[in-house]
């Protein structure tokens, strides 16, 4: 997981994710890239720039204010390559164990 976001940036959101914990996705989208370019030191909207196109998530546990560099027409949200997917073998592995200690109580 990816938590390291520009300064400029960090003035938009109200909540960013922490590497090392578990997110949730609510929505999937189309995205870009970057939010906003900084040129001179002065933040400039990047737009809608279809050169740039992502994959944006927004998190069940994370909600965010509409986006100003949008019209304010969607939340901000985050592109999914900042994240990884949970392992699904460790999360069955707890399972099979919350299984076998459930299987010994019951004898």
């Amino acid at each position: 997981m990816d938590d390291v976001f520009p300064a400029a940036i960090k003035e938009f959101y109200t909540a960013l994710p922490v590497k090392g914990a578990i997110y949730t996705v609510r929505e999937v989208s189309l995205g870009r890239e970057k939010l906003a370019i900084v040129k001179d030191g002065k933040i400039v909207p990047n737009g809608a720039s279809e050169e740039s196109v992502t994959v944006r998530i927004l998190l069940h546990e994370l909600v965010n204010p509409l986006d100003p560099f949008n019209g304010n027409r969607a939340e901000l949200g985050f592109n999914a390559e900042r994240f990884r997917e949970v392992e699904e073998s460790h999360a069955e592995e707890e399972h099979e164990a919350t299984v076998a200690i459930g299987g010994f109580a019951d004898n």
